[in-house]
Protein backbone atom coordinates (compact mmCIF):
# COMPACT_ATOMS: atom_id res chain seq x y z
CA UNK A 1 0.00 0.00 0.00
CA UNK A 2 0.96 3.87 -0.45
CA UNK A 3 2.93 5.43 2.38
CA UNK A 4 1.53 8.17 3.97
CA UNK A 5 3.65 11.57 4.21
CA UNK A 6 3.11 13.92 6.85
CA UNK A 7 4.72 17.54 7.65
CA UNK A 8 5.66 18.46 11.09
CA UNK A 9 6.49 22.31 11.83
CA UNK A 10 7.83 22.82 15.28
CA UNK A 11 8.97 26.19 16.57
CA UNK A 12 12.73 27.27 16.36
CA UNK A 13 14.47 25.92 19.49
CA UNK A 14 16.05 22.72 20.17
CA UNK A 15 13.73 22.34 22.96
CA UNK A 16 10.45 22.75 20.71
CA UNK A 17 11.92 19.85 18.55
CA UNK A 18 12.84 17.55 20.47
CA UNK A 19 8.99 17.17 22.00
CA UNK A 20 7.85 17.15 18.22
CA UNK A 21 10.20 13.95 17.44
CA UNK A 22 9.41 12.42 20.45
CA UNK A 23 5.64 12.85 18.93
CA UNK A 24 6.61 12.07 15.38
CA UNK A 25 8.32 8.90 16.76
CA UNK A 26 4.92 8.09 18.64
CA UNK A 27 2.88 8.34 15.15
CA UNK A 28 5.75 6.47 13.19
CA UNK A 29 6.18 3.04 15.92
CA UNK A 30 2.00 2.98 15.68
CA UNK A 31 1.37 2.22 12.37
CA UNK A 32 4.05 1.26 9.34
CA UNK A 33 2.86 3.23 6.41
CA UNK A 34 3.73 6.94 7.79
CA UNK A 35 6.39 8.64 6.97
CA UNK A 36 7.54 11.54 8.50
CA UNK A 37 9.73 15.23 7.29
CA UNK A 38 10.20 17.83 9.88
CA UNK A 39 10.99 21.40 9.20
CA UNK A 40 13.49 22.60 10.86
CA UNK A 41 13.52 26.66 11.73
CA UNK A 42 16.61 27.75 13.15
CA UNK A 43 17.17 31.28 14.75
CA UNK A 44 20.32 32.70 14.50
CA UNK A 45 21.30 32.69 18.46
CA UNK A 46 20.09 28.72 18.31
CA UNK A 47 23.82 27.18 18.54
CA UNK A 48 22.70 23.46 19.42
CA UNK A 49 20.07 22.17 17.14
CA UNK A 50 22.21 20.82 14.44
CA UNK A 51 24.44 18.85 17.34
CA UNK A 52 21.22 18.06 18.34
CA UNK A 53 19.90 16.16 15.00
CA UNK A 54 23.66 14.98 14.43
CA UNK A 55 22.75 12.99 17.87
CA UNK A 56 20.02 10.86 16.76
CA UNK A 57 19.71 7.75 15.05
CA UNK A 58 19.09 7.86 11.42
CA UNK A 59 15.71 6.48 10.38
CA UNK A 60 14.46 5.89 6.60
CA UNK A 61 10.62 7.06 7.87
CA UNK A 62 11.95 10.60 9.17
CA UNK A 63 14.08 13.02 7.59
CA UNK A 64 14.53 16.79 7.60
CA UNK A 65 14.89 19.67 5.80
CA UNK A 66 16.30 22.78 6.80
CA UNK A 67 14.01 26.27 5.90
CA UNK A 68 16.67 29.40 4.76
CA UNK A 69 16.73 31.47 7.82
CA UNK A 70 15.41 34.59 8.11
CA UNK A 71 16.04 37.58 10.07
CA UNK A 72 14.44 37.33 13.30
CA UNK A 73 15.84 39.55 15.81
CA UNK A 74 12.83 41.40 16.20
CA UNK A 75 10.25 38.55 15.83
CA UNK A 76 7.96 37.51 18.79
CA UNK A 77 7.19 33.56 19.56
CA UNK A 78 3.67 34.34 18.01
CA UNK A 79 4.36 36.27 14.72
CA UNK A 80 7.69 35.11 13.34
CA UNK A 81 6.36 31.89 11.69
CA UNK A 82 4.78 34.06 8.99
CA UNK A 83 8.22 35.31 7.25
CA UNK A 84 8.78 31.65 6.65
CA UNK A 85 5.27 30.56 5.26
CA UNK A 86 6.65 31.54 1.57
CA UNK A 87 9.81 29.17 2.23
CA UNK A 88 7.46 26.16 3.60
CA UNK A 89 5.40 26.29 0.84
CA UNK A 90 8.15 25.75 -1.75
CA UNK A 91 10.02 22.96 0.67
CA UNK A 92 6.56 21.36 0.57
CA UNK A 93 6.03 21.81 -3.44
CA UNK A 94 9.81 19.61 -3.85
CA UNK A 95 8.76 17.24 -1.40
CA UNK A 96 5.30 16.15 -2.89
CA UNK A 97 6.90 16.61 -6.75
CA UNK A 98 9.18 14.02 -5.92
CA UNK A 99 8.11 11.80 -3.27
CA UNK A 100 5.70 8.53 -4.01
CA UNK A 101 3.46 9.01 -0.99
CA UNK A 102 0.58 10.69 -0.37
CA UNK A 103 0.84 13.99 1.66
CA UNK A 104 -2.11 13.37 4.67
CA UNK A 105 -1.59 15.92 6.12
CA UNK A 106 0.77 18.95 8.25
CA UNK A 107 1.40 18.69 12.04
CA UNK A 108 2.24 21.77 13.66
CA UNK A 109 3.33 23.57 16.98
CA UNK A 110 0.59 25.79 18.85
CA UNK A 111 2.69 28.69 17.89
CA UNK A 112 2.90 27.72 13.82
CA UNK A 113 -1.00 27.55 13.71
CA UNK A 114 -0.81 30.25 10.94
CA UNK A 115 0.93 27.39 8.41
CA UNK A 116 -2.55 26.21 8.39
CA UNK A 117 -2.76 28.14 5.29
CA UNK A 118 0.02 26.76 3.23
CA UNK A 119 -1.68 23.40 4.07
CA UNK A 120 -4.81 24.66 2.80
CA UNK A 121 -3.49 25.05 -0.61
CA UNK A 122 -1.90 21.99 -0.36
CA UNK A 123 -5.58 20.40 -0.22
CA UNK A 124 -4.65 18.50 3.23
CA UNK A 125 -5.97 19.07 7.04
CA UNK A 126 -3.43 20.55 9.98
CA UNK A 127 -3.06 19.19 12.89
CA UNK A 128 -2.12 21.06 15.92
CA UNK A 129 0.64 19.78 18.77
CA UNK A 130 -0.34 21.47 21.93
CA UNK A 131 2.42 21.32 24.24
CA UNK A 132 1.26 22.48 27.26
CA UNK A 133 -2.03 21.45 29.35
CA UNK A 134 -5.32 20.12 28.16
CA UNK A 135 -6.40 22.73 30.73
CA UNK A 136 -4.63 26.10 29.47
CA UNK A 137 -5.87 24.94 25.99
CA UNK A 138 -9.42 25.31 27.12
CA UNK A 139 -8.77 28.74 28.50
CA UNK A 140 -6.87 29.69 25.51
CA UNK A 141 -9.62 28.80 23.75
CA UNK A 142 -12.26 30.19 25.85
CA UNK A 143 -10.88 33.75 26.36
CA UNK A 144 -10.80 33.91 22.37
CA UNK A 145 -14.63 33.29 22.56
CA UNK A 146 -15.60 35.38 24.81
CA UNK A 147 -13.66 38.17 23.57
CA UNK A 148 -14.90 38.03 19.84
CA UNK A 149 -18.32 36.60 20.80
CA UNK A 150 -19.15 38.53 24.06
CA UNK A 151 -16.98 41.33 23.83
CA UNK A 152 -15.25 40.94 27.17
CA UNK A 153 -12.56 43.55 28.28
CA UNK A 154 -9.53 41.36 29.80
CA UNK A 155 -7.62 44.23 31.42
CA UNK A 156 -10.56 43.23 34.67
CA UNK A 157 -9.36 40.90 35.86
CA UNK A 158 -5.54 41.64 35.63
CA UNK A 159 -3.72 41.22 39.19
CA UNK A 160 -7.03 40.44 40.74
CA UNK A 161 -8.91 37.99 42.46
CA UNK A 162 -11.91 38.39 40.05
CA UNK A 163 -12.60 34.84 38.60
CA UNK A 164 -13.40 34.00 35.68
CA UNK A 165 -15.47 30.54 35.28
CA UNK A 166 -13.56 28.60 32.56
CA UNK A 167 -15.45 25.21 31.09
CA UNK A 168 -12.37 22.98 31.07
CA UNK A 169 -11.28 24.24 34.66
CA UNK A 170 -13.61 22.62 37.75
CA UNK A 171 -12.55 25.79 39.61
CA UNK A 172 -13.08 29.45 38.56
CA UNK A 173 -9.96 31.01 37.32
CA UNK A 174 -8.88 34.13 39.27
CA UNK A 175 -6.73 36.85 37.37
CA UNK A 176 -3.91 36.76 39.20
CA UNK A 177 -3.47 33.43 37.46
CA UNK A 178 -3.76 34.58 34.22
CA UNK A 179 -0.95 34.27 32.14
CA UNK A 180 0.73 38.15 31.94
CA UNK A 181 0.56 37.81 28.01
CA UNK A 182 -3.23 38.40 27.86
CA UNK A 183 -3.36 41.95 29.44
CA UNK A 184 -0.76 42.72 27.15
CA UNK A 185 -2.22 44.13 24.07
CA UNK A 186 0.97 43.36 21.78
CA UNK A 187 0.38 39.67 22.58
CA UNK A 188 -2.94 39.25 22.72
CA UNK A 189 -4.08 39.92 19.49
CA UNK A 190 -1.35 37.51 17.85
CA UNK A 191 -2.67 35.46 21.02
CA UNK A 192 -6.07 34.85 19.26
CA UNK A 193 -5.49 34.86 16.16
CA UNK A 194 -3.60 31.80 17.26
CA UNK A 195 -6.88 30.17 18.81
CA UNK A 196 -9.01 31.67 16.28
CA UNK A 197 -6.70 29.23 14.09
CA UNK A 198 -6.56 26.32 16.32
CA UNK A 199 -10.53 25.85 15.75
CA UNK A 200 -9.42 25.57 12.11
CA UNK A 201 -7.24 22.68 12.00
CA UNK A 202 -8.97 18.87 12.16
CA UNK A 203 -7.48 17.64 15.36
CA UNK A 204 -5.21 19.00 18.31
CA UNK A 205 -2.67 16.74 20.02
CA UNK A 206 -1.82 17.68 23.57
CA UNK A 207 0.91 16.48 25.08
CA UNK A 208 -1.37 15.16 28.26
CA UNK A 209 -3.47 12.15 29.46
CA UNK A 210 -6.96 11.40 30.83
CA UNK A 211 -6.62 10.68 34.35
CA UNK A 212 -4.45 13.56 35.06
CA UNK A 213 -6.74 15.94 33.07
CA UNK A 214 -10.48 14.20 32.89
CA UNK A 215 -12.61 17.40 33.56
CA UNK A 216 -10.78 19.52 30.51
CA UNK A 217 -11.09 16.31 27.99
CA UNK A 218 -14.82 15.59 28.59
CA UNK A 219 -15.26 18.42 28.19
CA UNK A 220 -13.94 18.90 24.84
CA UNK A 221 -15.51 15.51 23.98
CA UNK A 222 -18.64 16.25 24.80
CA UNK A 223 -19.17 19.90 23.82
CA UNK A 224 -20.31 20.20 20.50
CA UNK A 225 -21.07 23.84 20.74
CA UNK A 226 -17.73 25.05 21.78
CA UNK A 227 -16.85 24.58 17.56
CA UNK A 228 -13.76 22.70 19.10
CA UNK A 229 -11.98 19.75 16.21
CA UNK A 230 -11.30 16.81 18.03
CA UNK A 231 -8.55 16.97 21.10
CA UNK A 232 -6.46 13.94 21.32
CA UNK A 233 -4.42 13.18 24.95
CA UNK A 234 -1.39 11.87 23.46
CA UNK A 235 1.07 12.07 26.55
CA UNK A 236 2.67 11.96 28.65
CA UNK A 237 5.43 12.96 25.91
CA UNK A 238 8.78 12.76 27.96
CA UNK A 239 12.28 13.32 27.23
CA UNK A 240 13.33 10.29 29.77
CA UNK A 241 16.70 9.38 27.73
CA UNK A 242 17.85 12.82 29.52
CA UNK A 243 18.52 16.39 28.45
CA UNK A 244 18.99 17.30 24.95
CA UNK A 245 21.33 19.99 25.68
CA UNK A 246 23.16 17.72 27.99
CA UNK A 247 26.90 16.75 27.63
CA UNK A 248 27.32 13.96 30.39
CA UNK A 249 29.74 16.68 31.98
CA UNK A 250 31.36 15.94 35.03
CA UNK A 251 29.38 18.41 36.32
CA UNK A 252 26.79 16.20 35.73
CA UNK A 253 28.45 13.02 37.15
CA UNK A 254 29.52 14.88 40.58
CA UNK A 255 25.35 16.01 40.96
CA UNK A 256 24.44 12.44 40.50
CA UNK A 257 26.95 10.50 43.05
CA UNK A 258 26.19 13.66 45.65
CA UNK A 259 22.34 12.21 45.10
CA UNK A 260 23.85 8.55 45.80
CA UNK A 261 25.33 9.62 48.83
CA UNK A 262 21.49 11.05 50.34
CA UNK A 263 18.63 8.60 51.94
CA UNK A 264 15.33 7.98 49.94
CA UNK A 265 12.99 10.98 49.44
CA UNK A 266 15.45 13.26 51.87
CA UNK A 267 16.49 16.15 49.01
CA UNK A 268 14.62 18.87 47.82
CA UNK A 269 15.39 19.50 44.27
CA UNK A 270 14.94 23.38 43.21
CA UNK A 271 15.04 24.10 39.61
CA UNK A 272 13.38 26.99 37.76
CA UNK A 273 13.66 26.36 34.19
CA UNK A 274 15.75 27.56 31.26
CA UNK A 275 14.35 31.34 32.17
CA UNK A 276 14.23 31.36 35.86
CA UNK A 277 16.32 33.82 37.95
CA UNK A 278 16.24 35.36 40.71
CA UNK A 279 17.26 38.90 42.08
CA UNK A 280 19.93 38.63 44.91
CA UNK A 281 17.23 39.73 47.63
CA UNK A 282 15.34 36.95 46.61
CA UNK A 283 18.35 34.83 46.83
CA UNK A 284 19.36 35.11 50.10
CA UNK A 285 15.58 34.70 51.12
CA UNK A 286 15.73 31.48 49.64
CA UNK A 287 18.87 30.30 51.46
CA UNK A 288 17.71 31.58 54.93
CA UNK A 289 14.75 29.22 54.22
CA UNK A 290 16.45 26.22 53.25
CA UNK A 291 18.78 26.62 56.17
CA UNK A 292 16.00 26.78 58.32
CA UNK A 293 13.97 23.70 57.21
CA UNK A 294 16.78 21.52 58.06
CA UNK A 295 16.42 19.42 55.01
CA UNK A 296 18.68 18.22 52.53
CA UNK A 297 18.60 20.08 49.21
CA UNK A 298 20.06 20.68 45.56
CA UNK A 299 19.59 24.14 44.64
CA UNK A 300 19.78 24.94 40.57
CA UNK A 301 20.50 28.65 41.45
CA UNK A 302 21.40 30.45 38.02
CA UNK A 303 22.27 34.70 37.58
CA UNK A 304 19.70 37.14 35.96
CA UNK A 305 21.27 39.08 32.74
CA UNK A 306 22.34 42.15 33.63
CA UNK A 307 19.49 45.01 34.14
CA UNK A 308 18.49 46.33 30.34
CA UNK A 309 19.97 43.15 28.49
CA UNK A 310 18.36 40.45 27.00
CA UNK A 311 19.13 36.68 27.74
CA UNK A 312 18.53 33.51 29.73
CA UNK A 313 20.25 33.12 33.50
CA UNK A 314 23.83 32.13 33.38
CA UNK A 315 25.66 30.41 36.09
CA UNK A 316 27.27 32.47 39.28
CA UNK A 317 30.86 32.48 39.38
CA UNK A 318 31.27 33.13 42.73
CA UNK A 319 28.33 31.83 45.04
CA UNK A 320 29.75 33.86 48.03
CA UNK A 321 28.64 37.14 46.51
CA UNK A 322 24.73 36.42 46.65
CA UNK A 323 24.26 34.15 49.33
CA UNK A 324 24.12 34.98 52.89
CA UNK A 325 27.50 35.20 55.04
CA UNK A 326 28.69 31.73 55.67
CA UNK A 327 26.32 30.21 54.00
CA UNK A 328 28.34 27.91 52.49
CA UNK A 329 30.28 26.74 55.17
CA UNK A 330 26.58 25.99 57.50
CA UNK A 331 25.24 23.82 54.61
CA UNK A 332 27.93 21.97 53.48
CA UNK A 333 27.51 18.21 53.40
CA UNK A 334 23.84 19.20 53.81
CA UNK A 335 23.03 20.82 50.18
CA UNK A 336 24.43 21.67 47.32
CA UNK A 337 24.13 24.53 44.70
CA UNK A 338 24.45 23.73 40.92
CA UNK A 339 24.12 25.68 37.88
CA UNK A 340 22.38 24.43 35.07
CA UNK A 341 20.71 20.89 36.10
CA UNK A 342 20.01 17.96 33.84
CA UNK A 343 16.94 17.94 35.66
CA UNK A 344 15.30 14.79 34.01
CA UNK A 345 18.29 12.78 35.54
CA UNK A 346 17.57 14.28 38.77
CA UNK A 347 14.10 13.76 39.29
CA UNK A 348 14.40 10.44 38.87
CA UNK A 349 16.85 9.80 41.50
CA UNK A 350 15.18 7.76 44.36
CA UNK A 351 16.78 10.98 47.27
CA UNK A 352 14.83 13.05 45.40
CA UNK A 353 11.67 13.89 48.06
CA UNK A 354 10.46 17.18 46.32
CA UNK A 355 10.83 19.83 43.59
CA UNK A 356 10.30 23.61 43.47
CA UNK A 357 9.66 24.16 40.56
CA UNK A 358 8.57 26.71 38.20
CA UNK A 359 5.87 24.89 36.65
CA UNK A 360 6.18 24.53 32.97
CA UNK A 361 4.48 21.46 31.37
CA UNK A 362 6.97 19.58 31.13
CA UNK A 363 8.54 19.73 34.33
CA UNK A 364 5.18 19.16 35.81
CA UNK A 365 4.64 16.05 33.33
CA UNK A 366 8.54 14.71 34.14
CA UNK A 367 8.01 15.42 38.15
CA UNK A 368 4.09 13.14 38.02
CA UNK A 369 6.29 10.52 35.88
CA UNK A 370 8.85 10.15 38.80
CA UNK A 371 5.99 10.53 41.24
CA UNK A 372 8.02 13.69 42.89
CA UNK A 373 5.29 15.99 44.57
CA UNK A 374 5.79 19.84 43.49
CA UNK A 375 6.16 22.90 45.36
CA UNK A 376 4.76 25.78 42.88
CA UNK A 377 6.79 28.82 42.19
CA UNK A 378 5.68 30.10 38.76
CA UNK A 379 7.81 32.59 36.50
CA UNK A 380 6.27 33.59 33.27
CA UNK A 381 3.52 32.35 30.35
CA UNK A 382 0.97 29.72 31.63
CA UNK A 383 3.03 28.51 34.52
CA UNK A 384 0.28 30.87 36.96
CA UNK A 385 -1.90 28.81 35.36
CA UNK A 386 -0.51 25.81 35.45
CA UNK A 387 0.20 26.17 39.72
CA UNK A 388 -3.39 26.96 39.69
CA UNK A 389 -4.41 23.70 37.93
CA UNK A 390 -1.67 21.29 40.52
CA UNK A 391 -2.40 23.35 44.01
CA UNK A 392 -6.17 23.87 43.36
CA UNK A 393 -8.18 22.03 41.00
CA UNK A 394 -5.83 18.38 40.92
CA UNK A 395 -4.09 18.80 44.68
CA UNK A 396 -1.10 17.40 43.15
CA UNK A 397 1.24 20.21 44.74
CA UNK A 398 1.65 22.52 47.69
CA UNK A 399 1.88 25.98 47.05
CA UNK A 400 4.75 28.43 48.05
CA UNK A 401 3.76 30.91 45.11
CA UNK A 402 1.19 30.79 42.28
CA UNK A 403 0.67 34.07 41.41
CA UNK A 404 4.09 35.23 41.32
CA UNK A 405 5.67 36.97 38.41
CA UNK A 406 9.46 37.15 36.70
CA UNK A 407 9.27 40.69 36.25
CA UNK A 408 7.55 41.94 39.24
CA UNK A 409 9.44 43.38 42.36
CA UNK A 410 7.60 41.19 44.90
CA UNK A 411 10.07 39.27 47.12
CA UNK A 412 8.91 35.97 48.52
CA UNK A 413 9.43 36.04 52.51
CA UNK A 414 11.88 32.95 53.78
CA UNK A 415 9.03 32.27 55.91
CA UNK A 416 6.72 31.77 53.29
CA UNK A 417 9.05 29.80 51.30
CA UNK A 418 10.23 27.77 54.64
CA UNK A 419 6.34 27.09 55.36
CA UNK A 420 5.77 25.65 51.47
CA UNK A 421 8.88 23.23 51.72
CA UNK A 422 8.23 21.78 54.98
CA UNK A 423 4.27 20.94 53.52
CA UNK A 424 6.60 19.54 50.59
CA UNK A 425 8.63 17.11 52.40
CA UNK A 426 5.83 16.03 54.79
CA UNK A 427 5.85 11.81 54.48
CA UNK A 428 2.62 10.26 53.74
CA UNK A 429 0.55 13.30 53.04
CA UNK A 430 -2.33 13.33 50.79
CA UNK A 431 -0.20 15.10 48.21
CA UNK A 432 2.73 12.63 48.10
CA UNK A 433 0.16 10.01 48.12
CA UNK A 434 -2.02 11.27 44.84
CA UNK A 435 1.35 11.92 42.98
CA UNK A 436 2.42 8.16 43.85
CA UNK A 437 -0.61 7.38 41.74
CA UNK A 438 -1.00 9.66 39.07
CA UNK A 439 2.97 8.43 38.55
CA UNK A 440 1.25 5.07 37.99
CA UNK A 441 -1.77 6.30 35.67
CA UNK A 442 1.06 8.05 33.88
CA UNK A 443 2.64 4.96 33.11
CA UNK A 444 -0.12 3.14 32.26
CA UNK A 445 -1.42 6.00 29.37
CA UNK A 446 0.50 5.09 26.45
CA UNK A 447 1.09 1.47 27.30
CA UNK A 448 -0.90 -1.26 25.60
CA UNK A 449 -4.74 -0.58 26.35
CA UNK A 450 -4.23 2.69 27.97
CA UNK A 451 -6.03 6.22 27.41
CA UNK A 452 -3.13 7.56 25.53
CA UNK A 453 -2.36 4.92 23.51
CA UNK A 454 -6.59 4.30 22.47
CA UNK A 455 -6.39 8.46 21.97
CA UNK A 456 -3.06 8.43 19.51
CA UNK A 457 -4.68 4.73 17.51
CA UNK A 458 -7.88 7.13 16.90
CA UNK A 459 -6.00 10.36 15.35
CA UNK A 460 -3.80 7.46 13.52
CA UNK A 461 -6.65 6.78 11.48
CA UNK A 462 -8.31 9.88 11.51
CA UNK A 463 -4.62 10.56 9.33
CA UNK A 464 -5.18 7.63 7.45
CA UNK A 465 -8.77 8.40 6.22
CA UNK A 466 -7.37 11.61 4.95
CA UNK A 467 -5.49 9.53 1.82
CA UNK A 468 -8.11 6.74 1.31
Amino acid sequence: MKKVELVFVPSPGVGHLASTLKAANLLLGRHERISITVFVIKLSSDLKIAKYIDSLPTSDRIRFIHLRPNDDSNDSPLTFIEKYKPHIKEAVSKLTANSDSSLAGFVLDMFCAPVIDVANEFGVPSYIFYTSSAASLGFWLYVQFIHDEQHVDLTQFKDSNTELVVPTSVNSVPGRVFPSSFFEKERLVPLLAHGRRFRESKGIMVNSFMELESHAFNYFGHSESSKTPPVYPVGPILGLEGDVVSDGSIGDKEIMKWLDDQAPESVVFLCFGSGGGFPEDQVKEIACALEHTGYRFLWSLRQLPPKGKMGPPSDYEDLAQVLPTGFLDRTDGIGKIIGWAPQTAILGHPAIGGFVSHCGWNSILESLWFGVPIATWPMYAEQQFNAFAMVIELGLAVEIKMDYKKDSEIIVSAKDIEKGIKCLMEHDNEVRMKVKEMSENSRKALSDGGSSSFSLDRLIQDIINNVI
